[in-house]
Parts: structure tokens; sequence; C-alpha cells
């Protein structure tokens, strides 16, 4: 894959090597039978023009697939060599390319591997600005597609952004360059986020002006069919919010409600429109059974989410999720595991205790909500500072109390003190008469 840039180092002159490379071309097509041609031949009373050299060269290449498997590197490598020297390269490096995303007929195990190799020498040559460095990149995706190599292709998507910006892509080429990553995703096992994910940023490229255009609506279904069938997609308000998927409400309206339903609604709606649009789920190739299990995380997702108390008794959600009571603490976990909700199980009380929630969506109606919570949380607190303030005040005045009763204490002392000192005083001078 794509590193740091690369050097051919290739000895010999133009013309050496150009006559070098026309006989091992001629040499492989003997061995598969061709005899009618000679690139050898042709080239050498041109050998003064390199272009002209060079596409006779280019054009012979598409025989390299099926060359020995210990050559085939340095074949191309030299080809690319040749190439670098016209005056115009880009001119055949995406031949090139087509070529090198063909089969290698003479390694089908190590063919994927051999066809990197070398595109990703090319790319690594070519300067960082070169747009010929796209169509390359385009020819890499389609080895990685054929070969299900997604994991050599995740560690470079993080320069996607900037290789964009380098070659200056305009829209329409950042579309397709999109669609062929969530192609290779879809392919690979366990990458369906990451192919919905440049799904999205496909439909994101499709001007205002043309949301309702064929293209758009075709990509826009195709996303939107993708965001229902992955298991493990919730979050359908990156669709709702593209001008695309908005027009859809026009050319698919029943396609566009059931859309609604799992951005916003609940099972019970869900219900209703298989009722009404009875064969629409198997006509879209859609499967019932994943719809019906996304739809009942998304509805308790939502029960949670409105419940003021923030404690959901069992026989609330096996109602909401039209399941048997005894398999509500088995849903409930898996919604946790989804990410929807946070909270505890109490099977001493039947209740779900609700720590934190999904908003499926966020309007009118769940800010009225958060405002009700508001309230409620300040009406506690409010509460919570009387007793305070209460229990404050209590304090004050039992140290007020206290404080009072310490002072009459001394006080009282105080006095007894000097009584006992007088009395002292006069038995002295009882005393004292006696003696006398």
């Amino acid at each position: 894959m794509p590193g740091p840039s690369n050097t051919l180092l290739i000895e010999g002159s133009f013309n050496e090597l150009a006559e070098e490379f026309a006989h091992y071309l001629d040499e492989v097509k003997r061995k598969q039978g061709d005899t009618n041609t000679a690139i050898h031949s042709d080239i050498s009373p041109l050998l003064e023009q390199k272009d002209e050299v060079l596409k006779k060269l280019v054009t012979g290449s598409a025989v390299l697939n099926s060359a020995p498997e210990k050559e085939f590197i340095a074949a191309y490598n030299l080809l690319v060599h040749l190439i670098r020297q016209s005056s115009n390269p880009n001119m055949f490096l995406p031949r090139i390319c087509q070529n090198l995303s063909n089969p290698v007929t003479s390694s089908p195990t190590n063919g994927p591997g051999l066809a990197l190799s070398v595109l990703t020498t090319i790319f690594n040559i070519l300067p960082q600005d070169n747009d010929v460095r796209y169509h390359v990149f385009l020819a890499i995706l389609r080895v990685i597609r054929s070969s299900g190599s997604f994991e050599l292709l995740r560690p470079q998507l993080k320069n996607l952004d900037m290789w964009i910006t380098q070659w200056d892509t305009d829209e329409e080429d950042q579309r397709k360059l999109y669609l062929s990553i969530a192609e290779v995703a879809e392919e690979a096992s366990g990458e369906e986020e990451q192919s919905y994910l440049y799904l999205i940023r496909a439909l994101r490229t499709i001007p205002s002006d043309e949301a309702s255009s064929q293209e758009a609506r075709q990509l826009s279904i195709r996303a939107l069919k993708s965001a229902l069938s992955y298991s493990t997609h919730f979050d359908f308000q990156d669709l709702t919010s593209l001008d695309s998927i908005q027009a859809l409400r026009k050319s698919d309206p029943i396609l566009f409600e059931l859309l609604d339903i799992f951005n916003a609604q609940v099972l019970d709606d869900y219900n209703d429109f298989k009722d009404e649009h009875d064969d629409f789920i198997p006509e879209q190739s859609l499967s019932d059974e994943t719809l019906t299990r996304k739809m009942r995380l998304l509805t308790l997702a939502s029960l949670a989410a409105s419940t003021q108390s923030r404690s959901l008794p069992y026989q609330h959600i096996s109602r909401a999720l039209q399941i048997p009571s005894e398999d509500t603490e088995i849903w409930v976990i898996d919604t946790i595991r989804a990410g929807l909700v946070e909270g505890k199980l109490s099977q001493l009380n039947q209740t779900f205790l609700v720590h934190r929630s999904t908003y499926r969506v966020f309007g009118e109606k769940q800010w009225t909500e958060v405002q009700g919570r508001l309230d409620t949380w300040r009406a506690s607190l409010e509460g919570v500072l009387g007793v305070i303030r209460g229990e404050r005040e209590k304090m004050q005045r039992e140290k007020e109390r206290e404080l009072r009763e310490v002072e009459g204490r001394v006080n009282g002392a105080q006095g007894m003190g000097m009584g006992m000192g007088a009395g002292r005083g006069r038995r002295e001078i009882d005393v004292g008469g006696l003696v006398d």
C-alpha cells in the first residue's frame, strides 16, 4: 500500500532498455503461443521517438499478466522506468493500472499481492499532487476488492482526505472514489459500517440541484436500505439530513415512510405499515426479521427516553415490544449491548432503572420532555435545599439554645462561688471568736 516515496534504480539507456523489454514481451507471447506479432521489430525504427515506442510497449504489456511470477515485478518496474522518461508519463500510466487491475493468470494465488506491489510503487514515485495518483488508487481498490483484502486498505483511509485535497479532485471523482471504497468494504466480512460511511460520503457530494436525479435516487435508495439492514446501525439522522434522501419523499414515498418509522416511531407503527403495504418489505429485498428486531430495540430506546420516572416496569416493556414477559430481560440486555440505553435490571421489583437513554430524534417534543425533566429536577433540588435549609436553621437554634444553657450554668456557678466564699469568711470569724 502507499507509503514513503520510492526510487527505481535501473541502469541503461532508454533505447537499450526498450529493446530489452520488447524482446521480453515477444518471448512471453511466444510461450503463450502467439507468434503473429513482434514488438521488437515494431519499435526498432521508432527508437528516436520515445512516446511512439512507449505506445507499442504499453499496448503489448497486457501479456505481462501471464509472465512467470518471479519475473512479474521486475518486468513491470522496467516498464514503469521507461514510462517515466516520457515527456508525458501520465498518458501511459492509466493503461498500466488497468492491466494490473486484471487477474494475474500466471499466479492466481499470489497475483493480487504482485499487482499491489507494482501499483504501490507507481503510487509512491508520483509527486503527491499528481492527479494520476487518483487513478492508481482506484486500481489498488479494484485489486483489493478482487482479493478481499480490506485489512490492507484500512490503514490508508486516514490519508484519504489529504490525498483528495492534494489531487484537487472534483465532486464527481470524489463520489466515484467513495463508492469504490464502499464496495470494497461491503464485500469484506464485518465491514458494513465502513461501507455505509462511504456511501453517505458519496451522497454528500451530490449538489442540491441534482438531488432528484436518477443517480442520486439510486444511490439514496441503496444507502437507505443499507442503513435499515445493518444490524448495528440505529441512527438515521445522517440520512434524513440529506437533500437526496428528502427527494425520496416524492419519488419513493412508501420507502421514505419506512425510513421515517425507523427514524422516530415505534413497533406498533412498523406493524401498521406492514399491514398497509403487505408485500413491500420482501419486494425491496429487506428482511422482516431483521427489521422487526431493530424496531424492538429502537422502541425500547424511545420508551426509556420518554419515561419521566426513569423506572420502567417489565410489563410496560413487554407490551411495547410485543414479547412474552419472560423475554423482557433478554431484550433489555440486547438494547444495552446496542448502546441505546444504560441502566440496571431489578428482578425483585420487575423494573428496569434507566441511567441513560438515547433520543432517536431531537425536536420540539424532546425539548418539551427535557424541560419537564429539568422542572422535576429543579423541584426536587428545591425540596432538598428546603430540607437542608430547615436542618441548618434547626441546628442553629440548637446551638443557640445550648449556648444559652452553657452561659446559664456558668453564671449560676459563679453565683454559687461568691456565696460560698462569704460563708467561709463568717465561719472564720466565728471560730476566731471561740478561740479567744
